[in-house]
């Protein structure tokens, strides 16, 4: 692999951004299951960092998802929110199918 394809396979990589809270098990499971599947990603903790809770929101907000009842893990895929709706099985498979 040419540093070309490494720095674009790593660009597309960190893409993913998690937003969840080290509390909500459906975050954890979230981390467990994108490692599980060798899938790089970014995680940022809410709780602990509030730029970046603010960062969520806004984009939640920017994508016309209501934060009124606000489930997590929230995840940002090259722009596209989403984001677990209660249904987690689901949920996994939304991430399954958006990225490859």
């Amino acid at each position: 692999m040419n540093a070309q394809s490494l720095t674009k396979k790593t660009q597309k990589q960190e893409k993913i951004i998690v937003y969840g809270s080290d509390t909500c098990h459906y975050c954890i499971e979230t981390k467990a299951y994108l490692k599980e599947k060798n899938i790089h990603f970014i995680y940022y903790d809410i709780d602990l960092n509030k730029a970046k809770e603010t960062e969520m929101i806004t984009k939640l907000t920017n994508a016309s998802i209501s934060v009124a009842s606000l489930s997590l893990p929230v995840i940002d895929y090259k722009g596209d929110i989403f984001l677990n709706k209660g249904n987690f099985e689901e949920f996994l498979k939304v991430i399954q199918t958006k990225i490859k």
